[in-house]
């Protein structure tokens, strides 16, 4: 069984979510696809960065990811695919890989890059609009059928990557930001675990509220109580039970977050 997974910003109200599949059955008629989403936002290349940092590890060996985030397409920025580990991954060269490159790169795991220069593996007509159904979806489904990366392009070592917002140590804990509201009003920072281990007493403060300590779980809590909790990724997330945190604080993504060592 070989699983192709997609992510999108094209939503589910229009026919291109649906037209990439089409495609890779077309070439690959014995995959299967998975949706990891369509709702990232339009041109959000760190959102869509972030969710395959997050979901990608979960899925089996050999599983290949195709992420579609492309503001820059039609214009000179590359098409790429790459083996990071255990999987392929194929879109634009515009970052989206950036956070899957550094794991790849700090746990010694395998690493090969192809920029798409070979157009047999593409569709016939490309459109300046629309590399994912012309592109990256016969790449994607090219390498299900057994074509080797090395066939689809030109080996590089220079993929374009973007700043992740790095939180700042300061002499009492941690400043750093949120990166990501979910669907429930979660706010998920750039902070985790490890930030958190040496403090004894945690006191974190965002958007004129202070909240002491951790929870484990939404339910040590009533419902509308603002708490911090580490989230299934090990990140530091604000949440409010039954509620969002998003609505209750008025926040967005690149508010800062303290954390204090009271």
């Amino acid at each position: 069984m070989t699983i192709i997974t997609l992510t999108t910003d094209f939503g589910t109200g229009d026919h291109e979510a649906g037209v990439l599949k089409g495609v890779i059955w077309r070439i690959a008629p014995h995959v299967q696809i998975a949706d990891l989403s369509h709702d990232i936002t339009p041109h959000n290349i760190l959102q869509a960065a972030l969710l395959l940092w997050r979901a990608t590890p979960y899925f089996p060996v050999g599983t290949i990811h195709m992420a579609v985030i492309d503001p820059g397409v039609g214009t000179s920025r590359r098409g790429i695919a790459a083996h990071l580990g255990s999987q392929y991954f194929v879109g634009p060269d515009n970052g989206l890989l950036s956070l899957l490159l550094a794991r790849a790169e700090a746990n010694n795991e395998n690493l090969s890059i192809v920029h798409l220069d070979q157009p047999k593996y593409w569709l016939p007509e490309v459109s300046k609009v629309f590399h994912g159904r012309d592109i990256f979806a016969p790449i994607a489904a090219h390498l299900a059928s057994g074509i080797p990366l090395s066939s689809l392009g030109t080996s590089i070592d220079d993929p374009v990557r973007i700043q992740f917002p790095v939180p700042t140590r300061t002499r009492k804990g941690w400043l750093g930001q949120v990166i990501h509201i979910d669907h429930f009003g979660n706010l998920s920072t750039n902070l985790n675990s490890s930030h958190l281990k040496p403090l004894k007493e945690v006191m974190i403060k965002i958007k004129g509220e202070q909240i002491a300590g951790l929870v484990s779980t939404f339910g040590e809590r009533p419902a509308g109580t603002l708490v911090a909790l580490l989230d299934s990724s090990a990140t530091l997330a604000i949440s409010v039970v039954n509620g969002s945190a998003a609505q209750v604080l008025n926040a967005g993504v690149g508010d800062e977050i303290e954390v204090l060592d009271a």
